[in-house]
């Protein structure tokens, strides 16, 4: 819900859907990230009751197809936390590399996440 107020608010921040069977089962957020200086896949998330049924992989891969669709070939970053193995895993078979590692803390709560990056 979050996500979807701060994109109603803040330009170029932009939500995509992720449907099965006419049912919303996930959500994509990306925008220009001015701090990389480039694009992000900021926000990636699959309803709990929808995970290993392969609907993640696929909306990845059709999310990139449309990426590359409406913005051409370039880098796309995104991140995960480092111990979040499936999304690491997931992320490395659609095409994208772990960079570093960087920590924030955001409302009181630290996190650790590889930056990974795409050229598409």
């Amino acid at each position: 819900m979050y996500s979807l107020v701060q994109s109603a608010y803040e330009p170029n921040l932009y939500p995509l859907g992720i449907y099965k069977d006419n049912k919303m089962v996930g959500f994509i957020l990306y925008d220009f990230d001015d701090e990389l200086n480039g694009w992000s896949m900021s926000r990636f998330m699959i309803d709990e009751k929808y995970q290993n049924q392969g609907i993640g992989k696929i909306a990845v891969q059709k999310f990139l197809e449309f990426f590359v669709d409406k913005y051409g070939h370039q880098k796309l970053y995104t991140s995960a936390e480092v111990d979040n193995i499936i999304a690491i895993n997931l992320y490395e078979k659609s095409g994208f590399e772990k960079q570093e590692v960087f920590e924030y803390e955001f409302s009181g709560v630290k996190y650790r996440e590889f930056r990974m990056v795409a050229e598409l």
